[in-house]
């Protein structure tokens, strides 16, 4: 087979915005950068509208952006086996229906099989990468495949042109007071911007008392459903539309939820970015702004292992009082420490925090982009037979 040139990619949400917000991403990638033939296959297209406007909830079938998009669900019709493209993609072990496994093993060659895995800085990760999962009763075998930080990984999605449309943000203020004022919002030149998406398991209550008790005033930007049961039972209530709440140095309020170009402009406006989970972490990183990751909950506490995997290498090179001051502030932030106690000391070190972003982000970007990455992936096993 030649390179690949179709894929079926397979996303069940489970996160709300993740699973989803990362294969969008990637669909988008393989189909505008690389001239694929991409079909999103979406078990809850009512989240996907969230991050972006034009998918139809109740559409069987529709085409967004150059990708085609298919409601999944237990009664859906399934291509024929030559139908099927050359890669099937399911996203975070999602589970392919059996019927489709019986079609992808009919097809006339079996198309590569990819796992794509969950984002994590693991010394595992590196081992498990490309593995070979044999299935047990058809002739297909399914490969892992896993983003990553680190040279034997995957990488992070990263589009073409990234860096070029974030730098021209970033210079040009009167780019950014216009978006700003798009969305409402009009900050004074002395605050500290922030921004916060996180889950409902984030002390935020000790963070929001620190700001305004904080010697700076700062405007924290919050996206309307984040976090609003915890917000409005801290303020009183929500803000209206475009309204500003203070109290003492803190001023916050709520901006609309935006769809990942917007979310990403968002992210580099903003001094320091509060971010959940996996897609968004990925951006507040390419925004190269410092930023505080609340890591997804997992049972006996796995994530708390996933947490400091990442910190142990985002952290290497700082100075000493910068690491300190980050790891207290992401641990606390999840759960594990006074995110109010941990907050001046981050705030003080957001200087040295936002000049290691730089190099950061270079040696995430000499890893390649996820996306062609996994492409080079396909087209070999594809090769190999």
């Amino acid at each position: 087979m030649a390179g690949p040139r179709s894929l079926e990619l397979f996303c069940r949400v489970v996160d709300n915005f993740g699973d989803i917000g990362v294969c969008w991403r990637l669909a988008r990638q393989l189909a505008g950068e690389q001239g694929m033939a991409v079909r999103l296959w979406v078990d809850d297209l009512a989240s996907f509208r969230r991050i972006c406007a034009e998918v139809d909830p109740a559409a069987e079938a529709q085409v967004r952006q150059g990708v085609v998009v298919r409601r999944w669900h237990g009664a859906m019709a399934l291509p024929a086996p030559a139908d099927i493209g050359d890669a099937v993609v399911e996203a975070f072990g999602c589970v392919l229906p059996p019927a489709f496994e019986q079609a992808m093993a009919q097809r006339p060659s079996p198309p590569v099989w990819i796992n794509l895995e969950y984002l994590s800085a693991e010394d595992w990760v590196t081992g498990c990468h490309g593995l070979p999962s044999p299935h047990p009763k058809l002739p297909l075998t399914k490969y892992f495949f896993f983003p990553g930080f680190e040279a034997g990984t995957g990488g992070l999605l990263c589009e073409a042109g990234l860096e070029a449309r974030r730098a021209a943000f970033v210079a040009d203020a009167t780019q950014r007071a216009e978006f700003l004022a798009h969305l409402g919002v009009r900050p004074s030149p002395d605050a500290l911007l922030l921004s916060l998406f996180c889950y409902p398991q984030a002390p935020l209550t000790a963070l929001l008392e620190a700001l305004r008790d904080d010697q700076r005033p700062s405007l924290m930007l919050v996206p309307q459903g984040v976090a609003s049961a915890q917000l409005a039972a801290w303020a009183g209530r929500l803000p209206a539309p475009g309204e500003v709440l203070r109290t003492g140095s803190l001023s916050w309020q709520q901006v609309p939820f935006l769809d990942q170009p917007d979310y990403d402009r968002l992210l580099w406006c903003c001094d320091l970015n509060f971010v959940r989970g996996e897609d968004s972490m990925v951006r507040a990183q390419w925004a190269q702004r410092p930023l505080v990751w609340q890591i997804y909950p997992q049972q006996d506490d796995a994530h708390r292992v996933k947490l400091e995997a990442f910190l142990s290498l985002y952290c290497a090179g700082m100075a000493p009082e910068a690491s300190q001051a980050c790891r207290s502030a992401w641990q606390a932030w999840n759960g594990e420490g006074d995110m109010g106690d941990s907050w001046h000391a981050l705030r003080d070190c957001l200087p040295a925090l936002q000049s290691h972003m730089a190099d950061w982000c270079a040696s995430l970007r000499s890893l390649g982009d996820l996306a062609a990455n996994l492409l080079a992936f396909i087209a070999e096993r594809a090769r190999q037979g």
